[in-house]
C-alpha cells in the first residue's frame, strides 16, 4: 500500500474532515494517531475506522494547552506525516467577539499547531523526509463576515506553510496547506447553521463540500503523489477564491 511503514498524526481526527482523512490513511496502510479533546468521541472514531491494512489509535489532547501539546508529541513519537487539522472556531462579528473565544482560537489554531510542529519536525529532518499538511480555510484569503478572528488564525497557518517549506525543504520535509471552502460537518453546522449552505450556494460549484472531498486533498498532499509539491496551498473551495 502507498503509505506502508508511514506513521501519521492527524489532530482533530475524531470527526469531520480529520476522521475522513484518518480513514483514507489507514486504508493506504499507514499507522495513524488521531487526537482530540473528547476521549469518548476518540474511542468511537477508532471503532468507526476499519482497521487494516493500516491501524489507528487515539491520544487525548487539547492544543490550547501547551503541556497537552508536549504530551501529544511524546505519545505520538516520531511521525512521517503531520496533519494540523484541529481547530477552534467560536465565530462572531468583530464587535461581538468575546476575549475568551478569541484567545482559544489563537491558542489552539496558531500556538498549539506551531509548537506541536516544532516538537515533531526534528525527527523528520533527521530522517530526511516527511510531509506536513496544514488545514486552513478559504476565509484566510477573502473576507467572510463573522469570521475575523478565525480567518486571522488560518492566515497565520498559511504563512507558517510558506516559511516552514523554506526552512525544512533542504532536509527533505514538505509543507503544504489545504484551504477548504464551506464543508458540512457537525462542528461547522453548530457554529454557522444554515449560513454554511448559503455560503456554498454563492460558489461557482453552487454547493458545500462533504468532509471526504477535503480529506482527499489532504491525502494527496501528504502522500508521495505530491512529492515535488511544497509551500503551496490547494484551494478545495468550490472555486470560491477564484471569483
Amino acid at each position: 500500500m502507498e503509505l506502508n511503514d508511514q506513521v501519521a498524526l492527524i489532530t482533530g481526527g475524531t470527526a469531520g474532515i480529520g476522521l475522513e482523512a484518518a480513514r483514507l490513511f489507514v486504508r493506504a496502510g499507514a499507522t495513524v494517531v488521531i487526537s482530540g479533546r473528547d476521549a469518548e468521541r476518540g474511542a468511537k472514531a477508532v471503532a468507526d475506522i476499519a482497521q487494516g491494512p493500516g491501524t489507528v489509535r487515539f491520544v487525548a489532547a487539547d492544543l490550547a494547552d501547551l503541556e497537552s501539546v508536549g504530551a501529544l508529541a511524546e505519545a505520538a513519537g516520531p511521525v512521517d506525516i503531520l496533519v494540523n487539522n484541529a481547530s477552534a472556531f467560536p465565530v462572531a462579528p468583530t464587535v461581538e467577539q468575546d476575549v475568551a473565544g478569541f484567545q482559544r482560537m489563537f491558542d489552539t489554531n496558531v500556538r498549539g499547531t506551531y509548537f506541536l510542529t516544532a516538537a515533531l519536525v526534528p525527527a523528520m529532518l533527521a530522517k530526511g523526509s516527511g510531509s506536513i499538511v496544514n488545514v486552513t480555510t478559504m476565509a484566510a484569503s477573502m473576507g467572510v463576515p463573522g469570521a475575523s478572528g478565525y480567518s486571522a488564525t488560518k492566515a497565520a497557518l498559511a504563512s507558517f506553510t510558506r516559511t516552514w517549506a523554506a526552512e525544512f525543504g533542504p532536509q527533505g520535509v514538505r509543507v503544504n496547506s489545504v484551504a477548504p471552502g464551506p464543508t458540512i460537518t457537525a462542528g461547522v453546522l453548530a457554529e454557522w447553521g444554515d449560513g454554511v449552505a448559503e455560503l456554498g450556494k454563492g460558489l461557482p460549484l453552487r454547493r458545500t463540500a462533504n468532509p471526504l472531498e477535503i480529506a482527499e486533498a489532504i491525502y494527496f498532499l501528504a502522500s508521495p503523489r505530491s512529492s515535488y509539491v511544497t509551500g503551496s496551498t490547494l484551494a478545495a473551495d468550490g472555486g470560491g477564491t477564484a471569483v
